[in-house]
C-alpha cells in the first residue's frame, strides 16, 4: 500500500475584508477517476460449515460453484489517477451469469452480465484518517452503458451515494479490463490476505459530486490575497515564490470537525480533512495551509506558494479537493 504525502502545516488565522457570497448552487461537472486495486481476493461462499469460515491461515482455492454463488471481494486501492494513497474496496457479489446463448447452468437473457454487485470504496488519507466513501450498486461483466467514459469497457454500476468528502455523490463505475483476482475459499483467514497474495483490478469511476471546490470572487477579481491580505490585482500582481491566500468554498469536512450547517469556530483551527491541491498553470504548487475560515459557513482558507519561474502576465489557479477539481481563475503576475 502506497502512502500519500500531504502537508498539514497550519498557519495563523487573520481576518480579511468580506468577499462576495457564492452564487446559487449548481450541479458540479463529473470527474473521471482511474482507480487501481492490488491484493484483490474474491472469497467464495463454498462451505456450509460456518465453524470453518475465516479460519485457514494458508492460501486456499475456491471450490468451483456454478450460477447463483455468493462471494466477497476485498482489495487495496493503491492509486487514484496519479495520486497515491491508502484505500480499500469491498464488494459483495452474487453470480448471476446471464447469456443470450447459455450453456447448462447459465441463465438465458437478452443481455450478458456476470454478477449482481454491491461495492464500497473506502478512501483514506496517507495517515489512515478517512476521506470518504463511495457506495455502488449494479451488475458486472458485459458492456459499459452509453455515455460511460471511453476507458470503461465493461460493467453497468451506479454510484448511489457517498460519505465524507463524497457526500451525496452520484455517477458510474465500470472496469477497463477484466479483473485478475485470486479466488479463495471463504474458509481462508482474510487477515492473511496481503501475505497470501491476490490479483489486480482497474476501475473507472465517473463521479458527479454534490459540490466542488471553488475560489470565491470579489469586485476586484478572484479572492486571492498577498500575505498582508491585500488582494492580488493588476496594480499588485502575484510574484514567483510568494505565499498567497485563497478564500474558497466546497472543500468538505474538516478535522476535528463541526456539526453540519454550522460556521467554523473562532477559537480552534479546523483543518480540511481531504487532500487539497493547488495548480498554477497546470503545475502543482506547495500547499502550506488548508483550514476552515473562522466564523464563516462553508468558507475555507488555503495558503500556497507560487512556483518559481512564473512568467509575467497571468496565471491560472485551480483548487482540487478529494480529487474533485474546481473552476480555474486567472490572476495577474509579474
Amino acid at each position: 500500500m502506497i502512502l500519500a504525502h500531504w502537508k498539514t502545516t497550519l498557519a495563523t488565522f487573520l481576518c480579511v475584508a468580506a468577499c462576495s457570497e457564492p452564487g446559487s448552487a449548481q450541479v458540479a461537472p463529473s470527474t473521471t477517476l482511474r482507480i487501481e486495486v492490488a491484493n484483490a481476493v474474491r472469497y467464495v461462499d463454498d462451505t456450509v460449515d460456518v465453524t470453518r469460515i475465516a479460519t485457514d491461515p494458508s492460501a486456499t482455492t475456491a471450490i468451483p460453484i456454478g450460477n447463483f454463488r455468493k462471494a466477497v471481494f476485498i482489495g487495496d486501492i493503491v492509486s487514484v489517477i496519479l495520486l497515491h494513497n491508502r484505500k480499500t474496496v469491498i464488494e459483495n457479489t452474487r453470480d448471476i451469469i446471464l447469456r443470450t446463448t447459455p450453456t447448462p447452468g447459465q441463465a438465458i437473457a437478452d443481455i450478458t452480465r456476470d454478477a449482481m454487485l454491491e461495492w464500497v470504496y473506502e478512501i483514506l488519507n496517507g495517515d489512515g484518517s478517512p476521506v470518504g466513501s463511495l457506495i455502488v450498486l449494479g451488475v458486472g461483466g458485459g458492456t459499459a452503458p452509453p455515455g460511460a467514459p471511453l476507458l470503461a469497457t465493461q460493467g453497468n454500476n451506479a454510484i448511489v451515494g457517498g460519505t465524507g468528502a463524497f457526500l451525496g455523490a452520484r455517477g458510474y463505475v465500470g472496469g477497463s479490463t477484466p479483473p485478475v483476482v485470486r479466488s479463495a475459499s471463504m474458509t481462508e483467514d482474510p487477515s492473511n490476505r496481503i501475505k497470501n497474495g491476490g490479483g489486480k483490478a482497474l476501475f473507472v469511476l465517473q463521479v458527479i459530486p454534490l459540490y466542488r471546490p471553488e475560489i470565491l470572487a470579489m469586485s476586484s477579481g478572484p479572492a486571492i490575497f498577498h500575505a498582508d491580505f491585500s488582494p492580488v490585482t493588476a496594480a499588485q500582481p502575484a510574484k514567483a515564490g510568494e505565499v498567497l491566500i485563497v478564500r474558497a468554498t466546497g472543500l468538505g469536512p474538516t478535522r476535528p470537525g463541526i456539526d453540519p450547517g454550522q460556521p467554523f469556530p473562532t477559537d480552534a483551527a479546523q483543518e480540511v480533512n481531504s487532500p487539497v491541491e493547488v495548480a498554477v498553470n497546470g503545475k502543482s504548487a506547495d500547499v502550506i495551509n488548508k483550514t476552515g475560515w473562522p466564523g464563516l459557513l462553508d468558507t475555507y482558507r488555503v495558503d500556497f506558494r507560487m512556483p518559481d519561474g512564473i512568467a509575467a502576465g497571468t496565471a491560472a489557479i485551480q483548487l482540487t479537493a478529494a480529487w474533485i477539481a474546481g473552476s480555474s481563475v486567472n490572476i495577474p503576475t509579474q
